[in-house]
């Protein structure tokens, strides 16, 4: 069988994988240039539409099958994401995990999501049967990121793949050997449709090579910065995009709050693969009478914790070597506005690794409060009220994620929906990324459109209208051969019929 995982390159353009944590190579890659992108983007398209042809059921099954391979490989696939991120083996088996139950749910809900469903018609087209159906665009292009390389990205091929598409997948630079693997254990899995996920590697260039490529949707998880970039690519040819960019994510703590269970999340929310989260902890804003007693229980939990590569590491090293410098830039900007360090400093970033640091009285203009940090930092501010929370909450330019705390889940509830936030865990953190049926994204600087859920396999299709004449309606209106008189009549009719309440 032909291998359609990567396609060929010369073997002088590759580049080579390293650890985050020691520097050591971990593989070679080759770079994919325009033709192999194209390539595969051809492929990919010319397998896709026996997939689309399959019924829903089968494609399901299909799903299935890949998804039982992963699960039975799942050593495999967390060793390699655990290799080019750093992260602990355990998280990477988590991820795997979470990344299983993303696919389980897309392969058996997208058959009812999508199939073709009835609409009611109105008073004037009563003589139509009207319905509408959700199509596969075609080809999806992915470009994915490096902290989550699978869990992140397969929101979206997962995902279109159940929606009946095919997809060709750009992981990043850091973490190619994981999209590689990816699609090695698909083709293994489903041999009859192989090459319908193609994985390209390489940097940047084959990223733009990948958005011109002629794909039908580019789905695409990074910084603002470069998804303009790439939306700017795609806007020549008017290719749709979707766009995950990433937040700046605040949790309110309420005076009744449990505080223990606030400063348990937050330290896991902030410190987690090592602050490395698109919708990880990065500001808290508590009420000022319970302000300092989570300070205290914060800081007690995170100076527990340590960076590093052992069994006993919390967490890795950073995954990016350039995040460390914004990590410091941010921490020594905050101390040096006024802000205090209560764990840690400047002083804990030491590369690779950056120990915990919580901050308080940070500036709400200082780069800690308004630029992405990505990394273990933490800012507890003190506010008057839950007003004044709600405010500094929705004054971020980013609008991902966010996390309430509050006595009952009701009154946690009625403040999340003052929240701009895309999605909102009361009383925890995170929680809605484990849950597949609900939808995923922000607004602003942190992107637009939906992963997950319905609207998520829904993101990669098209919707079809379709009217099919029942009989000869006793007014048609939409000829010419119409009298005057008849199309006066229905519109005395209309009118009264909607003066009424």
């Amino acid at each position: 069988m032909t291998d359609t995982t990567t396609p060929a390159a010369s073997p002088a353009a590759t580049f080579t994988t390293r650890s985050p944590a020691t520097g050591e190579p971990i593989a070679e890659h080759p770079v994919n240039g325009p033709d192999e992108v194209s390539g595969a983007v051809a492929r990919a398209r010319s397998v896709q539409t026996g997939w689309a042809a399959l019924p829903a059921s089968r494609r399901r099954d299909h799903l299935l099958h890949w998804k039982k391979a992963i699960a039975t490989d799942l050593d495999a696939v967390a060793r390699t994401i655990s290799e080019e991120t750093g992260k602990p083996a355990g998280d990477a088996a988590l991820e795997v995990v979470l990344t299983l139950e993303h696919l389980a749910w897309a392969a058996r809900k997208a058959g009812p999501v999508l199939r073709r469903r009835k609409v009611r018609t109105g008073l004037f087209t009563v003589h139509q049967r009207a319905s509408l159906v959700h199509r596969p665009l075609g080809v999806i292009g992915v470009i994915g990121p490096w902290n989550y390389p699978l869990y992140t990205p397969m929101g979206s091929i997962g995902y279109a793949l159940a929606a009946g598409n095919a997809v060709v997948f750009k992981p990043s630079e850091l973490t190619p050997g994981t999209g590689v693997l990816l699609a090695e254990l698909f083709d293994a899995a489903v041999p009859q449709h192989a090459g319908l996920l193609t994985t390209v590697t390489g940097a940047a260039p084959t990223g733009d090579a990948l958005a011109r490529s002629g794909v039908d949707k580019l789905a695409f998880t990074g910084s603002p910065g470069t998804a303009r970039k790439v939306m700017a690519v795609c806007a020549e040819t008017l290719t749709p995009f979707l766009a995950e960019c990433g937040g700046k994510d605040a949790v309110i703590v309420t005076a009744d709050a449990d505080l223990d269970a606030a400063a348990d999340a937050i330290v896991w929310g902030a410190l987690s693969n090592a602050g490395q989260t698109c919708a990880g902890v990065e500001r808290v804003y508590a009420v000022r009478e319970i302000h300092e007693a989570l300070c205290q229980r914060v800081v007690e939990r995170a100076e527990a914790l340590r960076p590093g590569e052992g069994a006993d590491a919390a967490y890795g090293p950073m995954t990016l070597p350039g995040q460390l410098a914004i990590v410091e830039r941010h921490v020594t900007g905050a101390v040096s506005a006024g802000a205090r360090a209560l764990l840690g400093g400047p002083e804990s970033v030491r590369a690779p690794y950056v120990a915990p640091v919580v901050l308080t009285g940070v500036p709400e203009d200082a780069a800690a409060m308004t630029e992405e940090t990505f990394g273990p930092v933490v800012a507890i501010n003190a506010v008057a009220d839950v007003d004044e929370a709600v405010e500094r909450a929705n004054a971020s330019r980013y609008a991902l994620g966010a996390a309430v705390f509050s006595r009952t889940g009701r009154a946690g509830a009625a403040i999340a929906a003052r929240l701009r936030a895309g999605a909102v865990s009361v009383n925890s953190v995170l929680g809605f990324a484990a849950v597949p049926a609900l939808p995923f994204g922000g607004s602003q600087d942190s992107g637009f459109g939906r992963l997950h859920g319905e609207e998520g396999l829904r993101s990669f299709t098209s919707v079809q209208s379709t009217t099919v004449q029942r009989f000869t309606p006793p007014i048609a209106l939409t000829s010419f051969d119409v009298p005057a008189a008849t199309r006066e009549r229905a519109v005395r009719l209309a009118r009264t019929l909607h003066r009424r309440r």
